[in-house]
């Protein structure tokens, strides 16, 4: 499952983790949430390039997508025999950049948030598809899912669904659409290997799309998480935008 996410490391960062041309500024953003616009990575004659798309698949059969239930995660198990979904997952399919991603443990009272990221802080590839929807009118709509599958054994004890995570040497594997086959692309969707995320409880703040500042990524105080997949606190304050690049968001 992922419903909310982070991305917060430098453009730079995130531009030599994933190698596409564009000098466009991420600023940083700590709840990005369905419906808005999320960077991917695709590849677009043959090279790897970042665009903007909404989050929330739009199938290019759908009539009216304001009576099309959002689609924000694709299960990846099934990806290649869902109408909604096998048509992109034989030609469109993309990466979405991210720091962490935030799941939700269901318990009495209340459900409990977590922070998931690398052990390694730095930006992570998780596995998505696109469509460009067209409408009557000929407007268009570009749109992305989430591909999700198993929990691995650390982050089960939270919810038994996570986001798939592209390893950067597997990064042609997915993108290559033409060259790489949806069955072949599809022995990516396995869970993350163990070790190679954390998982950090974090304030309720984050159930609320308004909320988006360092605050979200911090530890919860008294949290009762596991302590040995708590990861240790992420350094207080965000980071500077470029001012020479223009904006995405």
């Amino acid at each position: 499952m992922c419903a909310r996410y982070a991305i917060t490391s430098p453009a730079a960062a995130i531009r030599a983790l994933f190698g596409y041309r564009e000098q466009a500024d991420l600023p940083a953003r700590y709840n990005v949430a369905p419906t808005q616009p999320i960077p991917v990575v695709r590849l677009i004659d043959g090279r790897r390039s970042l665009a903007l798309m909404r989050w929330g698949f739009i199938p290019a059969w759908v009539r009216d997508p304001r009576k099309f239930s959002l689609l924000i995660n694709a299960r990846g198990e099934t990806a290649l025999d869902k109408p909604a979904f096998r048509n992109a997952m034989r030609r469109r399919r993309c990466l979405i950049p991210a720091d962490g991603f935030y799941d939700w443990q269901s318990t009495a009272p209340k459900r409990r948030p977590f922070f998931v990221r690398a052990r390694s802080p730095g930006p992570i590839a998780l596995a998505g598809l696109w469509e460009t929807w067209i409408g009557p009118n000929g407007e268009e709509v570009d749109s992305a899912v989430v591909v999700t599958t198993q929990a691995n054994r650390a982050l089960s004890a939270i919810h038994d669904r996570m986001p798939v995570v592209v390893a950067p040497e597997a990064f042609d594997l997915w993108l290559d659409c033409d060259r790489v086959d949806a069955v072949t692309a599809a022995a990516l969707i396995a869970p993350a290997p163990e070790g190679l995320l954390e998982c950090y409880e974090v304030s309720p703040l984050v159930n609320n799309v308004a909320n988006d500042d360092a605050r979200l990524v911090e530890p919860a105080p008294n949290a009762n998480a596991d302590r040995s997949a708590m990861a240790p606190a992420p350094a207080a304050g965000g980071r500077k935008n470029d001012d020479d690049q223009p904006s995405l968001f």
